[in-house]
């Protein structure tokens, strides 16, 4: 594992809420990471279909761990402000988040991320993100 990958999962490793999800690392590359997560009983909504908040959740992570593969070792992120629109609903098995870095900087970087519903090994598009991330000293 290459230092910039072993970085992001060791971060990725201090998120609770991405271990109760059962969220994973798929991907890291400079600018793109990719992030998996179980649509699990315990996250769905009242139709059946994965919850909202938990597009929303791996969304925000993988555009949030994007925006950290470019920046110095010493910085971690937090989101200053991101928007979601939710395109379909979220049917299937697993979600996959993938987030990219629009712009990179030292105060800010601005961030997309893109989540597909996979189903009998379909990929869905339901959701697309956009938002702020601000580097934090770690």
């Amino acid at each position: 594992m290459d230092t910039l990958t072993a970085r992001i999962h060791k971060s990725f490793a201090r998120q609770s809420m991405m271990a109760t999800l059962g969220a994973e690392i798929l991907h890291v590359a400079e600018g793109l990471v990719r992030i998996t997560a179980p649509i699990l009983p315990g996250a769905r909504q009242q139709q059946g279909f994965g919850h909202a908040g938990l597009t929303f959740s791996i969304g925000d992570s993988a555009a949030g761990y994007a925006a950290l593969t470019v920046l110095p070792p010493e910085n971690e992120v937090v989101t200053a402000e991101i928007k979601i629109n939710l395109l379909a609903p979220a049917r299937g098995s697993r979600l996959i988040a993938t987030g990219r870095v629009v712009k990179p900087g030292r105060r800010l970087c601005v961030v997309t991320a893109e989540v597909h519903a996979e189903e009998a090994g379909t990929q869905t598009l339901i959701a697309v993100l956009q938002g702020t991330m601000v580097p934090v000293p770690r």
